[in-house]
């Protein structure tokens, strides 16, 4: 049996998006799709693994400042840069404010659902574009990645999956898997923390509630009709939606 959990020494947060049930009774296929934190951690035992696992692409979601810090690794796999929230200074003010607010109002998987939605809305031409980037890359296996691979990765898994015709439920459990995947990264933020306020935070961003992605989905239902509808007014057409579901369903 294929393991979805991967082991890529460097990444701690790894997993092969195959092996999903379908709600036509099919299963998502390996070798499609890898999401994982940033590749750029990897050893160089770690970038074997990827190339060996037949990758092709790269679809990195990371903003241009986290690029900067951390510039791409020479390859010979194509890197496409596709940001998930890019914005000028007064863009980012505004959603600002709107964060600030839903931090004084909600609490644990609430709040983080919020926060997604404000992403959502603020950052959907991204959304559209970065969908498109996975839909339209070349036949060979595609990496998704962040910084931690839980929030924007999380949110564009859950999207593929949910195109692919995962159920909602499946979805989200394996949104979830992230918290505990990442626990090493935590505890050296939680060790490094000076203040317990700043300890509650860093515990708070940490956690992915499996609750969060069925909140999101029926959100988006309500304001857009459904997740299908909202990537479509974020620039996706049939054709991607088609070449993405046919990409995790072979």
């Amino acid at each position: 049996m294929t393991a979805r959990q991967l082991a890529w020494d460097g990444c701690l947060n790894v997993r092969d998006l195959g092996g999903h049930p379908t709600s036509d009774g099919g299963e998502t296929r390996f070798g499609a799709i890898v999401r994982t934190d940033t590749v750029h951690g990897l050893s160089d035992d770690g970038w074997r693994s990827l190339v060996d696992y037949g990758i092709g692409t790269i679809v990195d979601l990371r903003g241009d400042h986290e690029r900067a810090d951390d510039p791409p690794r020479a390859l010979d796999i194509s890197v496409v840069h596709a940001p998930f929230m890019e914005a000028n200074e007064g863009e980012w003010r505004a959603i600002d404010a709107e964060l600030e607010q839903v931090n004084a109002q909600a609490a644990g998987a609430s709040r983080t659902r919020e926060v997604y939605l404000i992403f959502l809305e603020h950052f959907r031409d991204n959304v559209g574009a970065a969908f498109r980037a996975v839909a339209r890359a070349p036949e060979d296996g595609v990496v998704i990645h962040c910084v931690g691979g839980k929030d924007r990765t999380g949110l564009l898994t859950a999207f593929l999956l949910h195109v692919a015709g995962v159920d909602v439920d499946d979805i989200a459990a394996d949104y979830a898997l992230s918290e505990e995947r990442l626990r090493p990264r935590t505890q050296a933020w939680l060790d490094a923390a000076e203040t317990e306020a700043e300890r509650e935070e860093i515990l708070h961003i940490s956690r992915t509630p499996a609750e969060v992605i069925p909140g999101v989905f029926e959100e988006l239902g309500r304001r857009y009709g459904g997740v299908e509808a909202y990537l479509r007014a974020a620039g996706v057409d049939d054709d991607d939606l088609a070449q993405a579901r046919a990409r995790l369903r072979g």
